[in-house]
């Protein structure tokens, strides 16, 4: 068989997990640069089985059907918004996933908090001032005792609303099915859409991505914004309409810090790559070595199984 691991740019597939138990009857290659949809119809036609991290390739139908020899797609997670799952199915193409390692789900909660604090704090331009012989250039803002909202409350959201909390933070929430009581039920009040932005110092997404969800804050939302209030996104860019955030940053009426984007990766020429008022990660909310390793883990597993006529992890 020969088996291909899509978009390991940090190249850490083999670093985490061990397989060896594939490689020594079956053909591995590694793929660290992104592939679009032609080149990957093309670099991908001899490939048996393909592994994919997250979402970071689309496997439409279309790609599915130009893959000829394709017999398993190794997904990591439980699913994957943009695989053509009914279009793997049709084609007789397995589809597997893996579990979540316990302790792993709180990863992009802590990014969150890093870039918020990061963004607070001015700690990027301090420490690269530092490098050049800089000293002091900024005044920082602290956390406590302003008010966090929260875009979305769940498993994610309450876990940056308690993290909130410690910092002695008021907390509000909204998404369009949270009720009050469930709010409540973890010292967060639900206010209006309007509200949550007109009121929050610091508004962080954490909402799946969907037809509801995308486009969901636009021009209206962020004018309503406070001055300097800061936007923080972990979740996926296109919930937030692009044309409007970066005219906000370009005005300076507020400040962001980002981590997903509408493509990805974020090509070179982004205007939001030289936008003011934005701190930019690359999708790193996920990429921890503790997540890294389950996902790669469970696929070598997954492949194994498959191999002997025995998958596991099915999806759908």
């Amino acid at each position: 068989m020969k088996i291909a691991i899509l978009d390991d740019y940090q190249q850490l597939a083999r670093r985490f997990a061990d397989w060896s138990r594939l490689s020594a009857d079956h053909e591995i290659s590694v793929f660290d640069r992104h592939l679009s949809e032609d080149e990957a119809a093309q670099a991908l036609a001899p490939f048996d089985i393909v592994c994919h991290m997250r979402e970071r390739m689309a496997f439409p139908a279309q790609l599915i059907a130009a893959l000829p020899n394709l017999k398993l797609i190794a997904i990591t997670g439980r699913g994957h918004r943009t695989l053509d799952l009914e279009a793997a199915k049709a084609r007789g193409v397995t589809v597997c996933g893996t579990d979540m390692r316990p302790g792993t789900g709180g990863a992009t909660t802590e990014l969150a908090w890093g870039m918020i604090l990061a963004a607070q704090r001015h700690i990027v331009e301090e420490a690269q001032g530092m490098r050049q012989g800089g000293w002091q250039t900024t005044a920082g803002a602290q956390v406590a005792g302003r008010t966090l909202g929260v875009l979305g409350l769940g498993r994610l959201g309450r876990g940056v609303a308690r993290v909130a909390q410690a910092f002695d933070m008021r907390v509000i929430a909204w998404s369009q099915n949270l009720a009050a009581e469930a709010a409540r039920a973890v010292g967060v009040e639900r206010v209006e859409k309007d509200e949550l932005f007109r009121q929050s110092d610091i508004l962080s997404i954490h909402l799946v991505l969907s037809d509801r969800s995308r486009g969901l804050v636009g021009a209206e939302d962020l004018g309503r914004m406070k001055p300097g209030a800061l936007l923080v996104n972990t979740s996926r860019g296109p919930i937030v309409e692009a044309t409007p955030l970066l005219a906000a940053l370009r005005s300076g009426a507020i400040r962001a810090a980002l981590d997903v984007f509408d493509e990805e990766p974020l090509p070179v020429d982004d205007p939001l790559r030289t936008a003011p008022n934005v701190l930019l990660t690359p999708h790193l909310g996920y990429v921890t070595e503790e997540t890294m390793r389950g996902f790669y883990e469970d696929t070598v597993e997954n492949i194994a199984a498959f191999l002997v006529g025995q998958p596991m992890r099915v999806v759908g």
